[in-house]
């Protein structure tokens, strides 16, 4: 029954993340589409600046809804920075490479680093954010009989 409940737990921890990372999306995209069509920054420049809106829009819901972590925040905060620290030099250095020397869309490499982002993200951020939160309420649903 436990393992049932935890599966069902997280597909719907899944099924949020996708959700607030689709709305964080649109975000990224919008914004992205304003630099590059009206302001007509250079494509790593635009990615670069549409990345940081998306992620403080998600980090913000996934922590609260998602993960429905109230502890730590500074330290959830500087652990996603150090993922995006990884994440973003190596996203815009291929999103210039594809863009620049390859003349891939710049849509094109837009979504396949969204697509990698968000199943790296929920991963780093299920197992390393935020998964002392999900364990102690796991415990606590456990110890109260409550496991949903």
């Amino acid at each position: 029954m436990k393992e049932n409940s935890s599966a069902n737990k997280n597909l719907i921890q899944a099924l949020k993340f996708l959700a607030f990372s689709v709305s964080a999306g649109v975000i990224q995209i919008i914004s992205d589409t304003i630099m590059l069509q009206v302001f007509h920054f250079a494509p790593w420049l635009s990615y670069l600046i549409a990345l940081v809106l998306s992620v403080l829009w998600n980090f913000t819901f996934n922590r609260k809804f998602t993960f429905h972590s109230a502890k730590n925040i500074p330290i959830a905060m500087l652990k996603v920075a150090g993922y995006y620290l990884v994440f973003t030099p190596l996203s815009t250095w291929w999103t210039k490479v594809l863009t620049e020397n390859f003349l891939w869309n710049e849509y094109l490499v837009l979504i396949l680093t969204m697509v990698i982002n968000f199943v790296t993200e929920f991963l780093f951020q299920k197992f390393l954010v935020f998964n002392e939160s999900n364990k102690k309420q796991d415990d606590t649903e456990q110890t109260d009989g409550n496991a949903n």
